[in-house]
């Protein structure tokens, strides 16, 4: 971490000493919060019902530099460790590596955009690639938690109408390496989805129907009883997932509707092929009223693969946080969130929820 610290200053006090530098602003925010988590099991799983408290936190430094003519170059700096947050006293030893978390450059200007790199995803207001990657388990942001809100891609934007078009070709993983029998294999043998979105205001109403398509093979995941980590389900498969952002204002508040559904009729490649059967929707009603935020998302994933018996996964999450803004300037600001998240699950004989009760301290600067 010193290492990196010292390189990303040593590039800050370079880029300020070139006189044809491009200008470049440094930012960042630091969060900290304890955590009470109770959780429950009922059905197969053995394990005893649990409680914990843990102590996390995570920092979070960000660059960006105007070339001029609508020419940038953004990136985030940030803890590359799987679930997002680090934890005191974890198994790393309190070990807390930094990582180029994201960074894409490219041109903005007037009717249209490009953009090329490790992009922002923006999961937390936006569900569908939680639905389109993690089908099983689309709740509790995972794309957030486990994907550091991120993919590589290109993206093109482009005004269309009354709103925006932006395509981004989102590249995956490079999982297959040679051709095999599975479907969706493609020209290049790695991962490749096509994300399609169009924003446009019907009134006061801001309509965003969207399309994530498989090109070619990729990982659909749940979550594993107990840890709650991500599990492939299915490998080397094409879905389809398609739906739309509602957000309605009224008065002092905002709602915004999200309906998606995914679906796959495929066939896997594993030691013999095996086929491929799922669908599932997920709808999530979230309502924001000055510094309080909340939300309910459902999902329902029925997998009829193999010819087997239809197994329906149920998964709900509930989100509510209310903002305290203890201090707030020009140069950056303090708040204090108490924040409570619930999540259930239930698919053949196993049963699980957990409630989270935390209390977030961030500072931006």
């Amino acid at each position: 971490m010193k290492k990196l610290l010292s390189l990303v200053f040593a590039l800050v006090m370079l880029a300020y000493a070139m006189p044809a530098s491009a200008e470049l602003k440094i930012s960042g925010d630091a969060l900290v919060f304890p955590r009470y988590e109770s959780r429950n099991w009922d059905g197969n799983y053995v394990k005893d019902n649990e409680d914990d408290m843990k102590y996390l936190y995570r920092v979070r430094l960000k660059a960006a530099a105007d070339l001029g003519e609508g020419y940038f170059f953004k990136s985030l700096i940030s803890s590359e460790s799987p679930g997002w947050l680090n934890t005191v006293g974890h198994a790393n030893s309190e070990t807390y590596t930094l990582g180029v978390s994201q960074f894409y450059f490219g041109r903005m200007q007037e009717d249209c955009h490009y953009m090329v790199g490790r992009l922002p995803l923006n999961s937390w207001n936006n569900p569908v690639f939680d639905l389109a990657l993690y089908s099983f388990a689309p709740i509790e942001f995972p794309v957030f938690l486990w994907n550091n809100d991120r993919v590589f891609g290109l993206n093109y934007g482009m005004k269309v109408g009354p709103g925006d078009l932006n395509a981004t070709l989102v590249v995956l993983d490079n999982d297959v390496t040679d051709d095999s029998a599975a479907e969706g294999d493609g020209l290049f043998n790695d991962g490749y989805a096509l994300h399609l979105m169009y924003k446009t205001n019907l009134g006061d109403v801001t309509f965003e129907p969207q399309l994530v398509a498989g090109l070619t093979s990729q990982d659909v995941y749940g979550l594993a009883q107990g840890s709650g980590a991500p599990v492939v389900m299915y490998t080397n498969v094409t879905p389809m997932t398609v739906g739309a952002n509602l957000t309605v204002p009224a008065g002092d508040a905002k709602f915004t509707l999200s309906g998606f559904y995914t679906f796959c009729d495929d066939t896997e490649q594993n030691a013999a092929p095996d086929q491929v059967d799922f669908d599932g929707y997920l709808l999530r009603v979230k309502g924001e009223v000055g510094p309080f935020t909340a939300w309910v998302d459902y999902n329902n994933t029925s997998d009829s693969s193999n010819s087997l018996n239809s197994y329906d996964y149920n998964n709900l999450f509930v989100f509510a946080q209310y903002k305290f803004n203890v201090y707030q300037s020009a140069a950056g600001s303090f708040s204090v969130s108490p924040t409570i998240r619930y999540y259930s699950t239930d698919y053949e004989d196993y049963q699980f929820d957990r409630l989270r009760a935390e209390l977030w301290a961030n500072v931006t600067f």
